[in-house]
């Protein structure tokens, strides 16, 4: 089961004054929901749901998926499509990015809904009288940890200077200072539902007590706070289980976790709940499927195209491991944009890759998914957005034919799926506790979380294949003990990040990552990402270099306005130092 969105009635302002009396100022006006109807069991269960709607709702800035945010910003992809189409988009990937940007407005709203919707749901139940306290206990807990998870976001976009709205503000328009770094907020409304959830629940859309655990061990990564979150990595790793009392674990099959029939499956920890119901299939990521007409996979809209850089990531040496030391820029290149010839780009089947290049990145002359190999309209504008497609997130024929997916289920003209969106995924928190052991100088266990990655990654079922024959030149190794990783403490955490740009790329996560290893380091890695991606696409030439103290977005200049001054004259929103 899934959750489905809950729609309700918006209460109707402008009542007929048809009586003489006044009574009619105490009667709900018709066609709304008057507030008393929902001071009950059935009704704070209603609200609970339309918070968790929340994550269903949203804007192309605002998905969770964070396709632009965590990968686009990241290097993991492009803009795509073509120039024109969503302008805004082009400065961001460009790194010149404005506070009048639409795309982080949508966020910051999208942040501040979701909170909302929270509150007034805690408000309601703390007004309940004789509620069930089993059911209101695991309510409490599946509320604070959505209302951690939408700060969360806010966070990872903007820095934990953020103002903080609680249940006991009551005020329809709240005006609150962001002078208070909410991190530790967050943690203590995680600690609340880890106090509260159980382990199995009744659908497994509904987060459990691992799912908090898992989302906590992930707040204080991004904080920092690696001495903190290891311990409780490493408990989620030996001990969690799904909502639906699955133990967690790899999955053999990389795409049981990117299809509509297993996707409450063992690697998911929390995951977003999409249907194929109109306008609840996904709607974030609706213009980020291959282009084209018939044929295509979607149709829509030719955005979010993968990078050079991240592709040839993916190349091998001769021992089948990455290649730390960055020569996988070098000449040969996995693909090639062509002048002449049946396909916009020739693929480099000699050159030596893991085989998770081609689940990851759709590329001209492989099979994609079960479409067929890409056609020349796949790609809107090969000179605006390159020669790759995304993969992971689109949905297969077969769900389409099976009613599970549609190039149309978006207001009536973009694609969406069943597909889940795995918010909190155990190959995640597995990298994560690697990333730990690693700073810890516990080398050889990190290396033994990555080879059991890269080991799941190399199974027969994961190799595509035309015929029977691998369809392209697919090499994968674990790092072998007399590696030097398993000696020299840098190399190791080198090894670790690799991983976790190639093992969760177009996933949304690797600006994040970049951030939170330090300003320097990513300064660094994008302006490597700029230039070897410039080589490819000329409107990264004009890129700028990102300021190493902007690991956060600026917050919108039309929130800072709208929320004005206290009455000392300060402003109730301030822009972080670097956006100054």
């Amino acid at each position: 089961m899934k959750l489905t969105n809950i729609l309700f009635l918006t209460i109707f302002l402008g009542a007929l004054f048809s009586s003489c009396g006044e009574d009619f100022l105490y009667k709900a006006p018709q066609g709304s929901i008057d507030q008393d109807a929902l001071t009950n069991q059935t009704g704070v269960d209603l609200l609970t749901t339309t918070a968790y709607a929340n994550l269903t709702e949203n804007g192309w800035g605002a998905s969770p998926s964070n396709w632009t945010f965590g990968s686009m910003y990241g290097g993991d992809a492009n803009k795509g499509s073509d120039a024109n189409d969503q302008s805004i988009l082009n400065e961001m990937e460009t790194y010149n990015t404005l506070p009048t940007n639409s795309y982080i407005s949508q966020k910051y709203n999208w942040v501040y809904k979701g909170v909302k919707r929270v509150n007034i749901a805690l408000q309601t139940m703390g007004r309940v009288k004789d509620i069930d306290p089993v059911f209101q206990k695991k309510r409490n807990g599946e509320l604070h940890f959505l209302r951690a998870l939408f700060y969360f976001e806010g966070i990872r976009v903007f820095g934990p200077y953020l103002p903080w709205l609680d249940e006991s503000i009551t005020d329809n328009d709240p005006k609150v200072h962001n002078d208070v770094d909410i991190y530790s907020q967050v943690l203590a409304d995680l600690d609340i539902a880890i106090g509260d959830l159980p382990v199995a629940q009744d659908a497994p859309g509904r987060a459990n007590v691992w799912a908090a655990k898992g989302l906590k061990a992930k707040v204080l990564m991004q904080k920092g706070d690696l001495s903190a979150a290891k311990p409780i990595l490493k408990d989620v790793i030996d001990n969690g289980k799904t909502s639906n009392g699955l133990k967690y674990d790899l999955e053999d099959d990389l795409n049981a976790n990117f299809d509509s029939y297993r996707d409450n499956g063992k690697e998911s920890i929390f995951a977003i709940q999409f249907s194929a119901e109109y306008n609840n299939a996904n709607t974030g990521m609706s213009i980020a499927y291959p282009h084209g007409g018939a044929g295509a996979p979607g149709g829509c809209c030719g955005f979010f195209q993968p990078s050079q850089e991240l592709a040839n990531s993916y190349k091998v040496g001769p021992d089948g491991l990455p290649l730390l030391d960055n020569s996988y820029r070098n000449t040969p290149f996995v693909s090639e944009r062509s002048t002449s010839g049946t396909y916009l780009a020739t693929t480099n089947k000699t050159i030596p890759v893991d085989p998770r290049l081609d689940f990851t990145i759709g590329r001209f002359e492989v099979p994609y998914k079960d479409w067929g190999v890409p056609q020349n309209n796949w790609v809107r504008d090969v000179g605006n957005g390159g020669i790759y497609l995304p993969k992971k997130h689109v949905y297969t024929k077969a769900e389409q034919d099976a009613g599970l997916a549609s190039g149309g289920l978006s207001d009536g003209w973009a694609p969406g799926s069943a597909m889940n969106l795995q918010y909190l995924s155990f190959r995640d928190i597995l990298l994560l506790y690697a990333e730990c052991l690693a700073h810890d100088g516990e080398l050889s266990a990190a290396m033994g979380v990555v080879n059991r990655i890269r080991t799941r990654a190399g199974l027969e079922v994961n190799i595509i294949t035309i015929d029977g024959v691998p369809a392209a030149n697919y090499q994968i190794a674990i790092y072998p003990s007399t590696h030097a990783t398993f000696s020299n403490k840098e190399l190791c955490m080198e090894a670790v990040r690799m991983e976790r740009k190639l093992e969760l790329a177009m996933e949304g996560q690797r600006w994040f990552d970049l951030a939170r290893w330090g300003g320097n380091y990513m300064s660094t890695k994008l302006l490597e990402y700029v230039e070897f991606e410039s080589q490819f696409l000329a409107k990264f030439a004009v890129a700028a270099t990102l300021n190493p103290a902007r690991t956060m977005f600026p917050l919108p200049e039309g929130q800072i306005q709208t929320m004005g001054n206290d009455e000392e004259g300060k402003p109730y929103l301030v822009q972080p130092t670097p956006w100054r």
